[in-house]
């Protein structure tokens, strides 16, 4: 039940009103082009949690956040890292590997300036919000469901910081980042943590050769199967098509 794909709920934290429908469906599908450089005050304002103007529409950005956020909980099997990894199928599972798949998601779109960094604000705030919704859904009480995603919040900017430093250095860096994230310092199988390595490194790597403006505007990602034959190997992917009826 807590995997449950919960779109319509996520629909709404960006449908809100006809005035706000009628602005996400007649954008103009070309980036607004604005200079690349950053003024004084638009950094200002942007310290102050506000956000400066983006070469491309922020609805735009908001539906493909919401585009690659379902990506990262509808396009993997989960039961398959479940079994190769040896992880206990409850919802605590599912939010390591899902957090593992955002953690590489955000790490792609931080390449694309400020208006990658934008997206990553609202690819973490859609997750957040699933979580809280799918707690709702298996009977989570109030307090036991705040508590729960304060834990959450502190796993999730640990492990951030973890994989930031593990996919910069060597395999042994990574592989106890993920030792301690994804498999909470209980995996004993060193075949399961060079398994989860070698995944890391060739999804980042295939992310990596996305495009970047195709990534911004729709939000669309494949990815590599768990295990394949050819590892090394970057698949082409076709180039998607901006329909925001297709939610």
């Amino acid at each position: 039940m807590y995997r449950r794909p919960l779109l319509t709920t996520l629909r709404t934290l960006f449908i809100n009103g006809n005035r706000a429908y009628r602005q996400l469906f007649n954008v103009n599908e070309k980036p607004q082009h604005t200079e690349e450089e950053v003024g004084a005050f638009t950094k200002l304002i942007e310290v102050m949690g506000f956000t400066g103007p983006l070469k491309y529409n922020k609805w735009k950005i908001k539906i493909a956040a919401l585009r690659m956020y379902t990506c990262c909980v509808e396009r993997v099997n989960y039961d398959e890292f479940f079994d190769k990894c040896s992880l206990p199928d409850t919802m605590n599972s599912w939010f390591l590997v899902a957090q593992l798949h955002i953690w590489m998601c955000m790490v792609r779109m931080r390449q694309e300036g400020r208006e990658g960094k934008y997206m990553c604000r609202w690819l973490v705030h859609s997750m957040w919000e699933d979580v809280e919704q799918r707690s709702k859904i298996m009977g989570v009480d109030s307090s036991h469901r705040k508590e729960g995603m304060t834990s959450m919040t502190e796993t999730f900017y640990a492990a951030i910081f973890g994989y930031d430093e593990g996919v910069l250095s060597d395999d042994c860096v990574l592989a106890a980042a993920l030792w301690r994230n994804l498999f909470s310092k209980e995996c004993e199988d060193p075949k399961q943590l060079e398994l989860m390595v070698e995944y890391v490194r060739k999804q980042m790597q295939f992310i990596d050769a996305l495009d970047g403006e195709d990534l911004m505007l729709s939000g669309e990602v494949k990815w590599r199967p768990l295990l394949e034959e050819n590892a090394q190997s970057i698949l082409k992917v076709a180039t998607p098509t901006y329909n925001d009826t297709g939610l």
